[in-house]
């Protein structure tokens, strides 16, 4: 069955195909940066469930049309108008992204994210439980939510929270780009694919020779091929083993290793406001520009999101996959009834005067109850939404 006879509606948006043992999944909404959509979420929950039944399919890959984006994330301005007409269109979208999310972290068969260009937010979700994530020259990594009034979701708590904390902090807080070398260097990435990597990838996807990973193959573990069972493990074995000599596993390059020093000094801060105070006082006495940088950007994000993110990673450290996705639900339902998300779309996007009037001033402004409400679950227990997730 292929997605095209399912009556999915959107498939224009995103596509399917099986290409030699893969299923491919392309976003497609170049000119959006392949922004995902409801649509797109429904879409490919319903293809990655027929995959995994079906005996043609032996691995999924996931990618973006057009040369700037895998994916910059969920598709905000959909969202902001959910929010300030009062509809509830919004909370189904993170519902079901956050499902899907999951859905990639748990999938039985080895699930492979190319992500050539602009990797943002929802682009992330969809990235971040790949068994083999892939970057290329033009990789541009960022969780920029704290930016917008948000903070860093579709399963940030467990995936940043499972890097080193200080480039956690600093990720999740400033929601700075990284390239390629600084995904690796992080954790973030696997495998650096340099040149047309794209191609490279389809040239190894068309004459991937599945009859040797099927010879000798005993058990039962999910993947089908040639009528006989293979372990999901030795398929995963057989694409690392293809795939990761085509580029670079680890690289000295990266620019965040020549600031780490720094880093781990600023971050490591007991909250927010230590941050911030260290920084300052760095720049005071004539510190580094990377001080001074990184300085200007927290300031202008929302101080509400920042101690709502810097509480959510610290959270997110001692929680498994499941856990993390609940609490982002709670999070994300607080951030659209009472954050600062309208204020922040609003001057980012709508308005585009980049002044953005947060709901609190300054960090000092932010009460500590006022961050504690965000985790407090709108729902009775065992009515959560995602309540099913892990169990």
């Amino acid at each position: 069955m292929s997605l095209h006879d399912s009556g999915i509606e959107t498939q224009d948006e995103v596509l399917f195909d099986v290409i030699n043992g893969f299923g491919v999944i392309t976003l497609n909404r170049p000119k959006a940066l392949n922004a995902i959509t409801h649509g797109m979420v429904r879409a490919m929950w319903a293809q990655l469930n027929v995959w995994i039944d079906d005996p043609s399919v032996h691995a999924v890959l996931i990618e973006g049309a057009g040369e700037k984006a895998f994916c910059a994330g969920g598709d905000v301005r959909a969202l902001y108008e959910s929010r300030v007409s009062n509809a509830t269109d919004h909370q189904a979208f993170f519902v079901d992204e956050y499902r899907l999310d999951y859905l990639i972290h748990r999938y039985p068969k080895p699930y492979i994210a190319l992500l050539d260009g602009i990797v943002m937010g929802g682009g992330m979700g969809v990235a971040q439980g790949a068994a083999l994530r892939i970057v290329t020259d033009r990789t541009r990594l960022a969780m920029p939510e704290t930016g917008i009034g948000l903070f860093p979701d579709v399963g940030a708590s467990w995936f940043l929270g499972h890097l080193a904390p200080t480039l956690a902090r600093y990720l999740g807080l400033t929601g700075v780009t990284i390239n390629a070398a600084d995904a690796l260097y992080c954790g973030l990435a696997d495998v650096w694919l340099e040149g047309d990597a794209s191609a490279q990838l389809r040239e190894m996807l068309e004459r991937f020779d599945w009859a040797r990973v099927v010879e000798g193959a005993s058990g039962a573990c999910g993947v089908v091929g040639s009528g006989r069972a293979v372990d999901a493990g030795r398929v995963l074995d057989a694409l690392r083993a293809a795939i990761l000599p085509l580029g670079r596993t680890w690289t000295d390059a990266a620019p965040l290793a020549r600031v780490r020093a720094a880093l781990d000094k600023h971050f490591s801060a007991i909250d927010v406001r230590g941050i911030l105070a260290s920084l300052r006082a760095d720049v005071d006495v004539g510190g580094d520009a990377w001080a001074e940088e990184t300085l200007a950007v927290l300031q202008q994000r929302s101080p509400l999101s920042l101690c709502l993110t810097d509480r959510q990673l610290l959270k997110g450290r001692r929680m498994d996959l499941a856990d993390a996705f609940r609490m982002e639900l709670v999070l994300g339902y607080h951030a659209f009834a009472s954050g600062d998300f309208v204020e922040g779309v609003r001057a980012l996007l709508i308005d585009k005067d980049k002044q953005p009037r947060w709901r609190y001033a300054t960090l000092a402004d932010v009460p500590t109850e006022a961050v504690e409400a965000f985790f407090v679950s709108p729902w009775a227990d065992g009515e959560h939404p995602l309540n099913a997730l892990g169990r």
